[in-house]
């Protein structure tokens, strides 16, 4: 394709590619349209800036947004092999004598479903703990409030006074978008209450678990900034553009199936 597109009609095409495709990058772009890589970035930013989507390294990504909540039972079933494998890694991270503070949502569950250990102290939001938590040697607490049967979540200033009391060793923490510009968001003013307050209240690292899905969504209401996160647990089906995005901000990237495939790994051998 030869020079000659103005600056809104080239961003337009540009617009149109990374809705069909989902990335794009300042390379091929380039040679796309005839420009300098730096006229690209210069589109790219117009079109951050205009929320369609988010700069990566050597590109962009489309910008999802959250406007309906499913119900929990519908999200559950969304990318449900994924958020297994996402639970059983997550798991992995914890030690003995913890104090977890963790939220709500559908991979939650999984992580929930696969703790064990002794002096393990589990305080969440989330409702369906009591029948989640399997291994009875788990000290559990709900942190109590309003029940919101939607998310089968605990909300509300009952929770958030719990919530004030208490010091985390590790938080881990479910999310509906992960942004790398406006960080972990989440479609209910109150989740996104109390996932800020167990994040502020725990001495150790920040652990967020989400699916592939939920990279570059921005939802209505922010939990916390990007770099408030430690480690971010997902699938493989992440994009490495992404996953270099969150390296550079010093955040360890986990892929639960690489994970565990090392564990199994490690188990088989003599």
């Amino acid at each position: 394709m030869s020079e000659g597109y103005i600056p809104a009609d080239r961003q337009a095409r540009i617009q149109k590619m990374i809705q069909e495709k989902g990335i794009v990058k300042v390379g091929e772009l380039s040679k796309l349209f005839g420009v300098t890589e730096l006229t690209i970035r210069r589109d790219l930013d117009v079109l951050e800036a205009q929320g369609i989507l988010d700069r990566t390294h050597g590109g962009a990504i489309l910008r999802h947004r959250v406007r309906i909540e499913p119900l929990y039972s519908e999200k559950d079933q969304i990318h449900r092999e994924e958020k297994e494998l996402i639970g059983r890694a997550a798991a992995k991270f914890v030690e003995e004598g913890d104090t977890l503070l963790i939220n709500t949502g559908s991979t939650i569950t999984h992580v929930l479903q696969n703790l064990s250990g002794t002096q393990l102290r589990v305080i969440t939001s989330n409702a369906g703990a009591v029948v989640q938590v399997k291994d009875p040697n788990i000290e559990l607490i709900l942190t109590g409030g309003v029940f919101r049967r939607q998310s089968n979540s605990l909300i509300g200033g009952f929770a958030q006074s719990i919530l004030q009391q208490v010091c985390g060793s590790k938080a881990i923490i479910g999310i509906d978008g992960v942004s790398l510009q406006f960080g972990l968001t989440t479609p209910i003013y109150q989740e996104a209450e109390i996932g800020r307050t167990m994040i502020e209240r725990t001495q150790g690292p920040v652990i967020v678990v989400a699916d592939h899905s939920k990279m570059g969504v921005v939802s209505n209401f922010v939990t916390a900034p990007i770099s408030s996160v430690s480690m971010l647990i997902t699938d493989s089906k992440i994009e490495p553009d992404f996953v270099k995005e969150l390296q550079d901000r010093d955040i360890e990237v986990v892929i639960a199936e690489e994970l565990l495939a090392t564990d199994t790994e490690k188990q088989t051998q003599p």
